[in-house]
């Protein structure tokens, strides 16, 4: 076994991370990104491995001369498999009123968690904000998932995606379908920028690509990764269509075509007052409030009230009804789709 020299505890990873880089030390992996535990820096001589020190109050790194060590746990970036929980079904339900706020998480961005109990580790949803307008301190990365999806909630934020051609802006409504393995980057956003982000399983590495350049020059579209496809929804040239059999117009996110029928999103508005049935078989179904808000209504539940930024996942096979408000308008997230 290969001994490995223990550093001073730093508090914050951001300061942690900036301090090793201006040493030479490059990230390659963080996990998870809403809420890091542990973080993997490399150069030539050898890994860093930062882990979040409770007692200490900040983050403590380990450094290892050998990468190749037996005393490291095992790294996944060239593993295809990836592990999903077994899904622990419940109603989770997340008011905005009663956030803390938002914690530190990857890149500077602060996360605020939708569904606390995770599903048994099945599933995440995030509502991300980053406060400061201008560049985002990203690098090229990409993340060993099942499914993930961003949806932008307000204010602007600037992307770049393997061989999906040049950097775009994604705007209030817009939506990405960030297909297994697409290396991809956060250029710049919006003062006040927020994204609402899901994904499955809850936790899950992200790793850095130190040897791709974004933009790659190619637009392939039809590009397969890991069964799926890129998906960048536009919503000022959506097209509007009937909500689960309802008179409730949606627009269809495009996600169900481009994961074969594995998840599907959808936003949907109303301008009167509607009941829709959230009854359901499936794995998952997530509503998001982005403007109005609905009585929410579970059997051998008290009738909740969710008004903007608040959620909802409803466990299957469970009597669930929405009573959406006049100027409604909910993200809804489903697997499958």
């Amino acid at each position: 076994m290969t001994a490995s020299r223990v550093l001073v505890a730093v508090p914050d990873l951001d300061a942690a991370i900036e301090h090793y880089r201006g040493l030479d030390w490059r990230i390659d992996r963080i996990s998870p990104a809403d809420d890091p535990i542990e973080v993997d820096m490399s150069r030539g001589d050898g890994l860093l491995r930062l882990r979040r020190d409770a007692q200490a109050a900040g983050w403590r790194g380990h450094v290892h001369p050998d990468p190749r060590s037996s005393d490291l746990p095992t790294v996944t970036e060239n593993d295809d498999t990836v592990i999903v929980p077994e899904l622990v079904d419940e109603l989770s339900i997340s008011l905005r009123s009663e956030a803390t706020g938002f914690g530190a998480g990857r890149a500077g961005m602060g996360y605020r968690d939708l569904i606390p109990g995770r599903l048994g580790g099945r599933f995440i949803a995030s509502h991300i904000r980053i406060d400061e307008a201008g560049p985002v301190p990203d690098y090229a990365h990409y993340h060993h998932i099942r499914f993930q999806m961003i949806f932008c909630r307000s204010g602007w934020v600037r992307v770049v995606y393997e061989d999906q051609g040049e950097p775009f802006v994604l705007e209030s409504g817009d939506c990405v379908l960030q297909p297994p393995g697409i290396r991809h980057r956060v250029l710049e956003s919006s003062a006040g920028l927020e994204v609402v982000e899901i994904g499955c399983p809850a936790e899950h590495d992200t790793f850095a690509d130190h040897d791709i350049a974004l933009p790659t020059g190619r637009f392939a579209p039809d590009r397969d990764f890991g069964g799926q496809r890129f998906v960048r929804h536009v919503a000022s040239d959506a097209q509007w269509e009937p909500w689960n059999s309802t008179a409730v117009p949606c627009r269809d996110l495009g996600i169900g075509t481009a994961t074969a029928g594995l998840a599907g999103a959808r936003v949907a508005r109303t301008d009167r007052p509607e009941t829709v049935d959230l009854r359901h078989d499936g794995e998952f179904r997530f509503l998001f409030v982005l403007e109005g808000g609905i009585s929410l209504r579970v059997a051998g539940e008290d009738a909740c009230d969710l008004g903007r930024d608040d959620s909802v996942a409803v466990p299957a096979r469970t009597d669930a009804t929405a009573e959406l408000r006049a100027g409604t308008e909910v993200l809804e997230v489903t697997l499958p789709g």
